[in-house]
């Protein structure tokens, strides 16, 4: 039996810049940090001469192209698997579709399992590119790379989106008083709002691809306050992250309608209002997490509480995509 894990994220600065409809014409940076909540797959081999595969629905197929998960199906097929005597199941701390980049996480601690059943090691890059092969180039979701990178590498990064396709990454350089304030004081909280992330960065990857004036100045302007916030993280000045944080999400709801509405732009209103300094929708937007920093917790949770807005608290995450247990 072979058990990974890999985390799920948060973006901290540029978001939407690592879509290659923006960096391949422009660099794209941003940086972004991985939590303590993970996706989980349990692999192992079996007696029965199909494959069995188990997620929220239950599959037991004699041929991969009968495999109706995409990624499973594409991940097989990718290392040479066929569809024998295995049975691969998956577990998630947070449902899909909540803006925590849990499809990239899945695809990432499936290929690590692959990886470790057929014994063979995979840097954390190498596992990051081929989790975006799989879903930007096999299953064309018109979706970003900061996700499947974040997921493998684990920690707090700057990553660098190259017009070439290159990604650089970058230990976000924090100090352990920083570090320990960051986690402390940021607060994550459901809106109660599940979507398609492919749904919601259509819009922004079609008007990319179409030279929209509004859109890539947007993305310019988000991708200069990443710049600025790696700035005040490395001076240990997260009141002017979150300050800048408020920027980006005025900014961001400006890519599509679809990105907020009216519940959560009052759930927002009421949070700045009690103890937060700064916040905005966690992922592609349109439902999911809210994330704030707050100089009041206390304040803030209980202001969120009388929303009905339930509280996921996390730590950091420094491990990436590993493998759990085998045996």
């Amino acid at each position: 039996m072979i058990i990974t894990r890999s985390p799920l994220r948060i973006s901290l600065g540029g978001g939407g810049t690592d879509l290659p409809s923006y960096y391949q014409k422009y660099e794209g940076f941003l940086i972004a940090a991985a939590i303590d909540k993970y996706v989980y797959i349990n692999l192992h081999d079996t007696f029965v001469d199909y494959l069995i595969v188990k997620y929220s629905k239950m599959e037991e197929v004699r041929s991969l192209d009968e495999i109706k998960h995409p990624i499973i199906r594409e991940s097989l097929k990718l290392l040479g698997f066929d569809a024998r005597n295995l049975e691969i199941a998956s577990l998630a701390d947070i449902p899909a579709g909540t803006g925590l980049g849990s499809s990239s996480s899945f695809t990432c601690s499936l290929l690590k399992a692959l990886h470790t059943h057929k014994k063979n090691v995979i840097s954390p890059a190498d596992l990051a590119e081929q989790a975006c092969h799989i879903e930007m180039d096999l299953l064309h979701e018109p979706i970003g790379k900061q996700d499947q990178y974040i997921s493998a590498f684990g920690g707090i990064n700057c990553f660098t989106f190259c017009k070439d396709n290159r990604v650089k990454t970058e230990k976000l350089n924090l100090s352990p008083e920083t570090l320990y304030n960051l986690e402390d004081h940021l607060l994550l909280f459901f809106t109660g709002y599940s979507r398609s992330a492919s749904n919601v960065l259509k819009e922004q990857d079609d008007k990319s691809k179409s030279n929209d004036a509004a859109m890539i100045d947007n993305l310019h302007f988000i991708k200069e306050l990443g710049y600025k916030s790696k700035v005040a993280f490395e001076n240990g000045d997260l009141e002017e992250f979150a300050r800048i944080m408020n920027v980006h999400w005025e900014h961001k709801k400006q890519r599509s309608n679809a990105m907020s509405n009216d519940r959560i732009n009052t759930w927002y209103d009421i949070a700045m209002k009690n103890g937060a300094l700064g916040g905005k929708l966690i992922g592609a937007g349109g439902g999911g997490f809210l994330m704030f920093y707050a100089e009041d917790n206390k304040k803030l949770r209980k202001a969120m509480a009388r929303e009905g807005l339930q509280e996921v608290r996390f730590r950091f995450d420094f491990d990436g995509s590993k493998v759990v247990t085998t045996s």
